[in-house]
């Protein structure tokens, strides 16, 4: 466990906390409400993805202004499916604070994560002109334009805001739906009925491998980062 702190940049680490803490504080504002509305994306179309990689397929995919979002799914495993829901999003999160931290991809992030809004919304995202359609497609075109015409540090800023909300919303959606409300109709709810094992220990399995995973995502993605190559010196005649 002690080695996962060597190279550990200090200064990086207290930057990611401090945003934590900003968006924790601005959480039931206008600021961060867009923010959440995409994680509800990663959250749906984790459910989607699952449902592909098992042998399934997407019939329809809707997300609503209340923060809420739905995956129409045929076939596939049904319980890889539920249970990617709440940690597929933290995923998405983690990896894309991984990448703005660790690489210099950062504009190329931006803009394969806008492609993949884009083509998610036009091909399973309902109905046409309906609030997520909307959303899907106006978030798509401005992450694109993100990484066309920002520089490089403002799309790392901003991918790193992304990615910590990500993983933070996704502990807080499983502790909301399943411990805080227990008689909603959440993934783990659906899940104790096809494994009959109770809702709540669906929900304590995933908030603590949500936890654990967040931190591991956070302290690895501030390790030294990799330097710029040098460029190489030219011979003159």
């Amino acid at each position: 466990m002690a080695k996962l702190f060597d190279n550990v940049n200090w200064k990086v680490l207290g930057s990611l906390v401090g945003i934590v803490v900003v968006v924790a504080l601005l959480w039931d504002t206008r600021a961060v409400y867009p923010l959440k509305i995409l994680v509800v994306f990663f959250h749906e179309m984790s459910h989607g993805l699952a449902a592909l990689l098992t042998g399934g397929s997407i019939e329809r995919i809707e997300v609503v202004a209340a923060e809420g979002g739905l995956c129409v799914t045929r076939g596939g495993s049904r319980f890889v499916i539920l249970t990617a829901g709440y940690l597929g999003s933290l995923v998405w999160g983690g990896v894309i604070l991984l990448l703005a931290s660790r690489t210099r991809l950062d504009r190329a992030v931006a803009l394969a994560l806008g492609g993949i809004l884009l083509l998610v919304s036009l091909l399973w995202v309902r109905p046409f002109a309906g609030f997520g359609f909307l959303f899907g497609l106006g978030t798509s075109a401005v992450l694109i334009a993100i990484g066309l015409f920002l520089p490089e540090e403002v799309s790392d800023y901003l991918l790193r805001i992304v990615g910590l909300t990500s993983c933070l919303y996704a502990v807080l959606d499983i502790k909301s739906d399943i411990l805080d409300r227990p008689g909603v109709r959440s993934d783990a709810v659906m899940l104790a009925e096809a494994t009959h094992i109770p809702s709540l220990v669906w929900g304590i399995l995933w908030i603590a491998l949500a936890v654990v995973a967040a931190f591991f995502f956070l302290i690895l993605s501030c390790k030294a980062r990799p330097a710029r190559a040098a460029a190489a010196p030219r011979s003159t005649p």
